[in-house]
């Protein structure tokens, strides 16, 4: 009887384990683009959405998550998430993030966009490169009504 009481709490353990809801590591040169189908390798653009049940998808650019929000239901995802254009490969909370559009830093699908960690670090890179700055909100707003 014990044997079978441990080996329950291991199942429900390992269930709860397997079920945890959020990103997963992009592999550079290996994952493709769910929107675009285009191998992601660019380390400071990529992007992923993660949903409430724990769906990953992936994108080669933050421009083609936005695109793939048109025609998904957005009350379904859990997590938005950018690369940190200071930290390539680390994976920031698009939605607290600062974009920045300038065309001096290319983007892999031709947007020009970049998301910042903080906004002191965008502010920085648009004094050097120009640009204009984003929230993620107007950032949508541009996007989603083109």
């Amino acid at each position: 009887m014990k044997t079978l009481k441990h080996l329950f709490t291991l199942t429900i353990t390992l269930l709860f384990i397997g079920c945890a809801v959020g990103p997963q590591p992009i592999n550079y040169g290996q994952d493709g683009c769910h929107f675009c189908k285009m191998t992601i390798v660019d380390k400071v653009h990529a992007a992923e959405v993660v949903t409430l049940k724990g769906k990953v998808y992936k994108f080669d650019a933050t421009e083609c998550m936005l695109n793939f929000m048109e025609d998904f239901d957005a009350s379904q995802i859990k997590l938005y998430l950018s690369n940190n254009y200071t930290q390539p490969e680390e994976l920031i909370d698009a939605t607290s993030a600062t974009f920045l559009i300038s065309e001096n830093i290319p983007s892999p699908m031709g947007a020009f966009l970049s998301a910042f960690k903080n906004k002191e670090d965008a502010e920085k890179a648009q004094a050097d490169k120009g640009g204009e700055l984003y929230t993620w909100e107007t950032l949508k707003t541009k996007f989603l009504n083109q």
